[in-house]
């Protein structure tokens, strides 16, 4: 019977939604002891600001080239390429990981040589010891690339076959390595111990992935063939590659502007964007990335209809989650700074700015949970130039609000500017998807996003009122007492929002109601 619901948990797009989520939920728990225990030893300061950082070139270089762009077009030629000869697809699996190992290593080096001129640009805001220390940062977690270049290969494998336990889990273990680089290696090695944790992370990452990879079919193979197929990879990582390069050239336009501004800006900038980015990566990646498989089999099978139906479902399953989270993070964004990194060296003011600019991510977090949604649908299609384009456009609105805003309100102008340019990227890549699928069920979306935006509105002032009825009841001044009053306002907008739901007939709840069920009965079998 068990091994029946693995079966079902770990082979299907639902129970890889489920297992994804509740992994990433794992994960997360993990990711936010890692960013109390940063804010806990160092507050939002020039240490912190180092550290986060150093992480901007290997980033720069790895989510560029790897991340997102690899396992997007590498996903629906492999699962093609398998299913027509498993030799020659396991060919094609090792010659992408070793190309993309050996031009890694150039990049790398060359990195690594030219990283103090680098980070010169990246940082003019620091002081020369901070440069020299977010250098020495830098040049150790540039390791951490050749470990993500494999895992991520090995996860995108994984995907294709359908298979996302030891996907799910190597979150964890990433965040698992920073931990123990904050806990431990730090007091020995000082600042260099936070970056052999990255490093830990990293190698802990691919690890857990490779039992489940070679248990079903893979093995490595020291070879290179510059196959059709691999040519056919690379043209569409093109598209992709460049936009996840303009990304990251956002991010560091960001990091730019926030040395320039009072210390501790880069710290409560990567602080809150961290905490809002927890449903987002939650909910909605996860769900993007289990039903990533679906969208390509419907346009391979020319299955409109399916691909019209898996896209209505996963659009206002994202937003039936993320609105009011939204909201409930808008109202009791205090209680969630102050409860998850309040202690040790982060003060009240750390906490003031931390959820200010928490407030201003979290009216956009709805748009963030739909943009992998969407991106994935045009990779579905094969399409990465669309998403390219859109994205080159919003980053560049986001650059010029961010100059404007920094100035007058500092690094909450920075979080405004990025909120309305993913709004604005959000929007834009929901019309151009109609290009490739005319009909996405619009009708239902809009009646389901309509319902879903008031329940939540609603439901946020009755937590609202509960947040200042609990106040005189509670010790404003300890963690018991704020803990108190996030947890029942926070209950009271939550169950509001279900009972909303259920008196206007929301769709999503049904759903949800009807999936739980058949947990439930899978789990009965």
């Amino acid at each position: 019977m068990l091994h029946k619901i693995w079966q079902k948990i770990n082979n299907t797009v639902m129970g890889g939604a489920i297992l994804i989520t509740g992994f990433s939920f794992l994960s997360k728990v993990f990711a936010l002891l890692r960013e109390r225990l940063i804010a806990h030893n160092f507050g939002a300061s020039q240490i912190s600001d180092i550290y986060y950082a150093a992480f901007r070139l290997p980033d720069l270089i790895f989510n560029t080239l790897v991340l997102g762009a690899l396992t997007s077009a590498f996903i629906p030629v492999f699962q093609k390429a398998w299913t027509k000869d498993r030799d020659k697809a396991l060919i094609l699996a090792n010659s992408v990981l070793n190309f993309f190992l050996f031009i890694m290593a150039i990049l790398v080096v060359l990195a690594f040589v030219f990283a103090p001129k680098i980070m010169q640009v990246l940082t003019p805001g620091f002081l020369a010891w901070q440069l020299e220390r977010v250098t020495y940062l830098t040049r150790i977690m540039l390791f951490a690339v050749f470990f993500f270049v494999a895992s991520n290969l090995l996860g995108g494998v994984l995907n294709s076959w359908k298979k996302f336990f030891s996907f799910s889990l190597a979150s964890s273990f990433y965040n698992i390595g920073i931990i123990i680089g904050i806990v431990w290696l730090y007091p020995i090695f000082s600042l260099s111990g936070l970056a052999w944790g990255v490093v830990l992370g990293a190698a802990m990452h691919l690890l857990v992935q490779l039992p489940e990879a070679y248990k079903h079919g893979y093995h490595y193979q020291l070879t290179f063939k510059f196959s059709q197929e691999l040519k056919r990879i690379l043209w569409l990582m093109l598209p992709r590659t460049f936009s996840l390069a303009v990304g990251q050239l956002n991010l560091i336009a960001t990091t730019v502007i926030a040395s320039t501004l009072s210390a501790g800006s880069i710290a409560v900038f990567n602080l809150a964007n961290n905490l809002q980015s927890l449903p987002v990566s939650l909910f909605a990646v996860s769900l993007a990335i289990a039903v990533f498989p679906t969208f390509t089999q419907a346009i391979n099978e020319d299955n409109k209809q399916l691909f019209a139906k898996t896209f209505s479902q996963s659009f206002r399953r994202i937003l039936f989650l993320l609105v009011p989270l939204s909201v409930f993070i808008l109202i009791l964004r205090a209680q969630f700074v102050r409860i998850v990194l309040g202690s040790g060296a982060f003060n009240w003011d750390n906490t003031y700015y931390t959820a200010q600019a928490l407030g201003c991510f979290a009216i956009s977090i709805f748009a963030q949970g739909l943009i992998p949604l969407l991106a994935r649908s045009f990779y579905a299609c094969e399409d990465t130039k669309i998403p390219m384009y859109i994205s080159l456009f919003s980053v560049a609105i986001n650059i010029v609000l961010s100059i404007s805003l920094a100035k007058p309100y500092g690094v909450l102008g920075l979080a405004t500017a990025f909120s309305i340019s993913s709004i604005l990227n959000m929007i834009l890549l929901y019309i151009f998807l109609h290009r490739h699928v005319r009909d996405l069920d619009d009708q239902i979306i809009f009646i389901s996003s309509l319902k879903i935006t008031f329940n939540s509105l609603l439901a946020g002032v009755l937590a609202y009122l509960a947040l200042h009825f609990i106040a005189p009841l509670v010790d404003m001044h300890s963690f018991i007492g704020i803990f108190s009053q996030g947890l029942v306002a926070g209950t009271v907008g939550l169950l509001s929002y279900l009972i909303l739901g259920i008196v206007f007939k929301l769709e999503e709840v049904a759903l949800f109601k009807k999936l739980f069920k058949k947990g439930l009965l899978i789990f009965k079998r």
